[in-house]
């Protein structure tokens, strides 16, 4: 039986603070495109809801629970309004919202992992679902916001590798049989804490060794986007 961190109304709890932060960096990507407040509550539920949805129907846990939790729903709504009236003030705790980011992304790949494993599958599997759990919902996000998908743009800082770090922690630790309370809190602090150095020291993932030619961001109407322009080949 695998471990549980927190009591069930602790861990809801968690998992609603983590959504609602991952619905605030949706709806605050949605005002920065001009999105009127239809596709602003729509990428706030897809940021949300969009990698655990992913996660249960690979594993088959249907209905997923984004459909049989009111609250998993109406909290992506919420975190929409507040953004769609006070957006302004928002933007000015970014700081304060990429922290509340960080540790769903550490409570997100670590309780993706772990109910994918129970549902059967094999830990490669379940490591890769738990990234998906994490930084799914930002891709389909860019998607939707004709974005490049954040974790694949090298000018950004890590996001992808700390949910990577702790997903493939919660597998070592199953395979070695010693996945308890304590090593679970660790891998989702590792994940955390790996995601906040990113933050402050701006690690960024290494790019093609010896690469023959550059691509640089250009700024795009200001609203924080940018497309990728391709430089002439160097020599």
């Amino acid at each position: 039986m695998l471990p549980q961190l927190f009591s069930p109304s602790v861990q809801h709890t968690l998992d609603l603070v983590g959504i609602f932060v991952f619905a605030i960096s949706g709806a605050l990507l949605a005002v920065r495109k001009n999105f009127d407040v239809f596709g602003i509550a729509v990428l706030a539920e897809v940021t949300a809801l969009g990698g655990g949805l992913f996660r249960d129907l690979i594993i088959g846990a249907v209905p997923p629970a984004a459909f049989t939790d009111k609250g998993y729903f109406v909290t992506p709504l919420f975190a929409a309004l507040l953004v769609f009236f006070l957006h302004p003030q928002v933007e000015r705790i970014q700081g304060a919202v990429n922290v509340f980011d960080a540790a769903g992304l550490g409570l997100f790949c670590v309780a993706g992992t772990t109910k994918a494993y129970a549902y059967g599958l094999n830990l490669t599997a379940s490591a890769a679902l738990g990234l998906a759990t994490a930084v799914g919902g930002g891709v389909l996000r860019d998607v939707l916001a004709n974005e490049v998908p954040s974790l694949l743009r090298w000018d950004r800082d890590l996001y992808a590798v700390p949910a990577i770090v702790g997903a493939c922690m919660v597998a070592v630790f199953l395979h070695y049989d010693v996945l308890t309370t304590f090593t679970t809190a660790f891998a989702v602090t590792a994940a955390f804490v790996l995601r906040l150095l990113a933050l402050r020291f701006h690690w960024r993932a290494p790019r093609a060794w010896n690469r023959r030619s550059t691509v640089r961001e250009v700024p795009e109407d200001g609203l924080g986007g940018g497309v990728a322009e391709q430089e002439k080949a160097t020599a």
